[in-house]
């Protein structure tokens, strides 16, 4: 800064010395004058200018602290932000693994209960007689009837034998001795069919199917060539039941006996 000032008052010499050459006296005064209070006037705002550029170095110096503040505060704002994402991505992580324990949490619900329910007796109703079953009962009845229907007589025996056994005071008991004497009839063991359809007819003399029974007692007996006794059981089916389905073929099996 001071050298500037010299240099500067040193051309303002050198022009004055040059002007009082080439002016009177009064014009090199004037001009002299003018130069000094140029002087001054740039002395004055080099003085404000570096007043304020000291005040602006002040303030800056002031604000450094300042910005080392909003730094740290911005770095802290994106940490807090990273956190967020992870805290909301294991909150993410969290509902769905809560939503997959409360599904299968219903998926065991519900497998205990319909193992509860296999369990528990069921209602069923053959040959329109209802009673409750558990359910091996119910299927242990059903498999061996499914034997019937296919025609394996003699696996339909055995199931059947098999379930009165297990099953001794099942209400499935009178219709599995009634199928037990078709079984037997139709593998051709006429004489313990018979017995198994006199069994039945002792057991359930009101059953419905009582009629076909003695129908199928009637059909045994004349295979086995005993007419006589098959008329006798034909008449009783005629006398007992004379508006069943099995008279109707009774009459028509007593017929072909004559």
């Amino acid at each position: 800064m001071i050298a500037v000032r010299a240099a500067a008052a040193g051309l303002m010499l050198l022009t004055v010395s040059a002007q009082a050459q080439l002016f009177p006296d009064n014009e090199a005064r004037k001009a002299i004058l003018e130069l000094r209070a140029t002087d001054e006037q740039t002395n004055r705002r080099l003085a404000e200018l570096t007043a304020a550029n000291k005040a602006l170095q002040d303030q800056l110096q002031q604000l450094m602290p300042l910005r080392t503040s909003l730094l740290e505060l911005n770095n802290q704002l994106e940490a807090l932000r990273a956190e967020l994402a992870r805290q909301r991505g294991a909150n993410e992580q969290l509902a769905r693994d809560v939503s997959e324990l409360q599904r299968q949490q219903k998926d065991m619900a519900q497998g205990v209960s319909d193992r509860i329910r296999k369990l528990e007796p069921q209602k069923v109703a053959v040959d329109g007689k209802e009673f409750l079953a558990d359910a091996d009962e119910k299927r242990l009845y059903d498999e061996a009837f499914a034997f019937i229907r296919s025609g394996d007589f003699a696996g339909a025996a055995t199931a059947l034998n098999n379930f009165s056994r297990r099953y001794p005071a099942s209400g499935y008991l009178d219709s599995v001795r009634f199928w037990a004497g078709n079984a037997l009839y139709g593998k051709r063991d006429y004489k313990e069919a018979i017995t198994m359809f006199r069994t039945f007819m002792a057991n359930a003399p009101e059953h419905a199917r009582v009629p076909e029974a003695l129908l199928a007692v009637a059909n045994c007996q004349a295979e086995m060539k005993d007419s006589k006794g098959a008329r006798v059981t034909l008449a009783d089916l005629l006398k007992r039941y004379p508006q069943s389905e099995a008279a109707q073929a009774g009459k028509e099996r007593l017929a072909a006996l004559k």
